[in-house]
């Protein structure tokens, strides 16, 4: 079952048609010829515009055909967590369709409907009794692997910002293996995973040297944590013979050159045109393949908090966020994503933290104590580094910030994207946001605020 959505194209001044990476390769011949072999979902419904009668008849077709599902993916795992929403809202009209035979009326695209009305044949009460009974459970821990017993594993990118859905992915799961397959962007394929079944958060890509030619930046980790600023800020199409690293040394180093354990930016010259194209991902060299070196993602080097003399990376805010998730696991609440920005319209400026929380069990209402959520505020701050501890404890930064927001936020702000152009299939949840669009998105949907209490850092 893979769940697959596609976006309409845009025009340039001169008539050429642009489309994601994405969308191409699911409009082209080749994958509407294999579709049918290997998706449950008719090649109809993937290529529908409106994204969530994509998403139903997907999810339905899917649970029609549960038994012969072997595996589920997505490009990203931020659209399984988000198909698995989906079908908590949704699951009782499924039941409804799978029981009558009848697909509902709201579905209006014609590729879609006559599709599904290729597989939904017949009344199947049975069916939908099964599902009715493992979806109304009280608990949705394991959901996957009961609604889909015979998935052997998920696949999916869970890796650097992704890497927030692994807990979540494990609970729905059930013990079905998370595989983050490969590592690749609309600049090139870097690499494959070569041990499928590692640790999530242990994974690591094996560099195909046929892909494009690459180059490695050396990057200082101060702390060995956080990536020393580069005079070159976020990611360019501008490229230079000559490209400087974080020491403002000249030289890159190739294939041959790298070192175990040592931090790199990936630069790329590709067939297509590229010429030494900053990537800007920084990664870490774990070990080799005969001769090809396997790196490790550790963040997006331009996605940063910043705030007078602090910058606070992806990779530094997503370790401090997962040890205050550690610390709420233990009561029953799920983090189903978070993002960030640096609030600066008022001075000291600060942090602050955008939450989706809910309880591992389904009917219980979410109620937040105010100590417990502080506590979480406390432990951010903790865990992020002495830069920071400083400036807070000089009160060059106010306290931390946390905003809990309601169930389905961060689908409109998914959706605030995709109006904006994204592509469903390569979104990304952003660590750090810094439209204040987005921003007013998130806010609308804010239940509670919390701040942190502390105020002394330094020993």
């Amino acid at each position: 079952m893979s769940l697959f959505f596609v976006k309409k194209g845009s025009e340039t001044p001169s008539g050429l048609t642009v489309r994601t990476l994405s969308s191409c390769y699911f409009m082209s011949d080749s994958f509407k010829k294999s579709a049918p072999k290997i998706c449950t979902s008719p090649i109809e419904t993937i290529l529908c515009l409106d994204h969530k009668q994509s998403m139903y008849c997907q999810l339905l077709t899917g649970l029609l055909r549960r038994d012969h599902v072997v595996s589920i993916s997505s490009i990203f795992g931020s659209v399984l967590a988000r198909s698995i929403k989906f079908l908590e809202d949704h699951w009782n009209e499924l039941c409804s369709n799978i029981r009558t035979g009848c697909l509902s009326d709201w579905i209006t695209d014609p590729g879609c409907r006559n599709a599904v009305s290729l597989i939904l044949t017949r009344p199947n009460p049975e069916l939908a009794d099964t599902i009715e009974h493992i979806c109304g459970n009280e608990s949705w821990e394991g959901i996957i692997k009961k609604l889909w017993p015979e998935a052997k594993y998920i696949n999916s990118v869970i890796t650097g910002t992704m890497s927030q859905y692994i807990s979540l992915l494990d609970f729905y799961g059930g013990g079905v293996p998370l595989v983050s397959p490969s590592y690749g962007s609309s600049e090139s394929t870097f690499g494959i995973n070569l041990n499928p079944l590692s640790n999530p958060y242990d994974v690591s890509y094996t560099f195909l040297p046929n892909m494009a030619y690459f180059e490695f930046l050396p990057v200082d980790k101060d702390g060995g944590e956080k990536a020393q600023e580069s005079d070159f800020d976020g990611v360019s199409s501008q490229w230079s013979s000559e490209i400087t690293n974080a020491n403002g040394n000249v030289g890159p180093v190739d294939f041959a050159n790298v070192k175990l354990g040592q931090y790199y930016e990936v630069v790329v010259t590709t067939f297509t045109g590229l010429y030494r194209y900053r990537v800007g991902d920084v990664l870490k060299l774990t070990g080799f393949h005969n001769n090809s070196p396997q790196f490790q993602f550790v963040e997006r080097q331009n996605t940063v908090l910043s705030i007078d003399m602090d910058k606070t990376s992806e990779a530094d805010l997503l370790k401090a966020i997962g040890n205050a998730k550690r610390h709420l696991e233990p009561l029953g609440f799920m983090l189903m994503t978070f993002s960030s920005y640096a609030e600066t319209s008022s001075i000291p400026g600060r942090y602050v933290l955008f939450w989706e929380l809910k309880f591992k069990e389904s009917t219980r209402c979410l109620k937040l104590d105010a100590k417990i959520m502080e506590q979480c505020c406390s432990i951010v701050e903790e865990s992020l580094d002495f830069t920071y501890k400083s400036l807070r404890e000089a009160n060059k930064i106010a306290a931390l910030e946390l905003r809990v927001v309601k169930h389905g936020t961060f689908d409109a702000l998914m959706d605030f994207y995709v109006s904006k152009g994204a592509s469903i299939n390569q979104y990304k949840t952003p660590c750090c946001i810094k439209s204040e669009e987005a921003v007013k998105v998130l806010n609308s949907g804010v239940v509670e605020k919390f701040f942190s209490p502390k105020t002394f850092f330094l020993s």
